[in-house]
């Protein structure tokens, strides 16, 4: 019988995901050296059809300026604002009609979050219609997904940060959404045989609690200034230089298989 691993390992998904074997070559030296992402993050050379925005659009580079955007301003908001259920509220308030350029500070954060979602959307939409997830960027289009689902958490963890009945009642639909989940959620299918309770499921993870308050905006605010833009970045990193190890970017008339 034949061992499953030795045939995965031998499988197209696995060889989409790694470059190389364990075998200690000279070869394989080499290309340890060379698929380095921080000594080969940048290419030798790029196709011509690379930079015509008429191909590419340009969204993933959008939507790369919009986080850079995004981290700044945050950086600047976090001068004024305390995650405190009681002086939240009223810290945005004073950002907004005390704090010079206040008002549009804010506004630019907000709106380039809105217009990052959207650009994210339109990127997947341009590849998946162009055919650029197939072999062999079949695992890096894996990579962008989950760069999608935390572009929407980073969002959505941005709600409940002004503390306003907007994003107190987003965090409370959300946070019973997830309570919903099968084994993870205490209301989800399989929970009760599992031993899952209000007290120690997904949601009472999220709100550090079974209600939302002071400990569900503590909990947002460190996931939405630290943890997932952290996260973000090191997935941003590596999808970038996947693009330039998988071939560079797709375009016309260009042969899909050859891997750099």
């Amino acid at each position: 019988m034949k061992n499953p691993f030795t045939q995965f390992r031998k499988s197209i998904v696995w060889k989409s995901i790694f470059r190389r074997d364990n075998k200690d070559t000279q070869r394989n030296r080499a290309r340890a050296i060379s698929g380095n992402v921080f000594l080969h993050f940048h290419p030798v050379k790029i196709r011509e059809s690379a930079i015509k925005y008429k191909f590419t659009w340009g969204m993933g580079g959008i939507t790369f300026l919009l986080f850079i955007i995004l981290f700044v301003t945050g950086v600047f908001l976090m001068f004024y604002y305390t995650p405190s259920a009681d002086q939240a509220y009223w810290d945005v308030k004073d950002l907004e009609y005390q704090v010079p350029f206040g008002m549009f500070l804010r506004n630019l954060h907000r709106w380039s979050a809105h217009l990052m979602v959207i650009t994210v959307m339109i990127h997947m939409f341009r590849v998946f219609m162009t055919g650029s997830y197939k072999p062999p960027r079949q695992f890096n289009w894996v990579i962008g997904v989950v760069l999608l689902l935390l572009t929407l958490l980073l969002s959505f963890t941005g709600y409940l940060t002004p503390w306003d009945q907007l994003g107190f009642w987003a965090i409370t639909v959300g946070t019973n959404m997830a309570a919903a989940a099968p084994f993870i959620g205490f209301e989800g299918p399989f929970s009760e045989q599992i031993g899952i309770t209000v007290y120690n499921d997904i949601r009472f993870a999220l709100l550090g609690g079974s209600t939302v308050g002071q400990s569900a905006l503590l909990r947002a605010y460190v996931w939405h200034c630290i943890g997932l833009p952290l996260i973000a970045l090191i997935f941003m990193f590596y999808h970038f230089w996947r693009v330039r190890k998988d071939g560079g970017i797709s375009g016309p008339n260009i042969n899909n298989t050859g891997i750099n």
